[in-house]
Parts: structure tokens; C-alpha cells; sequence
């Protein structure tokens, strides 16, 4: 059943918004990494899609994949 395509990805793939909730799963499927994360990374780094994804992995690869958690 294919529904609204707006509904299933992000409008605009650069950026990450965290006020719609279909951008939000989007991105937090395609990074696979939870809506937390995502957050702590947009907070950190701003809303360009490629600055979090780098910011997601970094803080997989020092451990810190768990928001509050330091290495």
C-alpha cells in the first residue's frame, strides 16, 4: 500500500528537522540510531545532514552512543 511519499522520507535530504515526526523516523532509520541520539547530534553539530551523520558515527566509535554517557 503506498501511502503519502512525504509521509515516508525527508522533504529535504541536507537537513534534519526534529519538529516532524516522519523526518525524524526517517532519519533515525536510515542512521539507525534513536531519536535521542539524533537529537544530542543535531544539538551538537546544527542540522546538516552530513555534519550529524559524521557526529552519530564518531560517537559510536568513542563509545559514547548512549546520551550523558562519556568515554
Amino acid at each position: 500500500m503506498a501511502g503519502n511519499f512525504e509521509n515516508e522520507v525527508a522533504s529535504d535530504r541536507s537537513r534534519i528537522s526534529m519538529n516532524k515526526k516522519h523526518e525524524v523516523r526517517y532519519w533515525t532509520e536510515a542512521l539507525g540510531c534513536s531519536e535521542d541520539e539524533l537529537a544530542a547530534a543535531v544539538a551538537k553539530v546544527g542540522n546538516s545532514a552530513h555534519a550529524v551523520r559524521r557526529e552519530v558515527f564518531r560517537a559510536w566509535a568513542y563509545g559514547r552512543s548512549q546520551q550523558g554517557k562519556q568515554a
